[in-house]
């Protein structure tokens, strides 16, 4: 009995989440050999600002066993300054 989470930032319309359920839905059951009737999702929002400790610490940092795809990002390590944009060569 899959049971999927999904846990994204606030915003996405109630039209984006039965859309991104279908997909999620039609996938588990392609793969997993199941039916309809055996999967379950459930959408949870979370503000950006709690993303760090609701989110990538407990489900990401520090469950890397459970975890079968990493994010391209950490919001706890620092970033280097973005440097401005080079001006093009005189007269473009």
């Amino acid at each position: 009995m899959p049971h999927v989470i999904v846990k994204m930032y606030p915003g996405r319309s109630e039209q984006q989440k039965a859309q991104l359920t279908e997909a999620i839905v039609k996938d588990v059951m392609a793969i997993a050999k199941v039916g309809d009737e055996a999967v379950s999702v459930a959408i949870e929002e979370v503000k950006p600002g709690d993303w760090a400790e609701k989110v990538y610490k407990p489900d990401i940092l520090n469950s890397p066993e459970k975890l079968y795809k990493n994010p391209g990002y950490n919001p706890f390590e620092s970033r280097p300054p973005r440097r401005p944009a080079k001006e093009g060569p005189p007269g473009c």
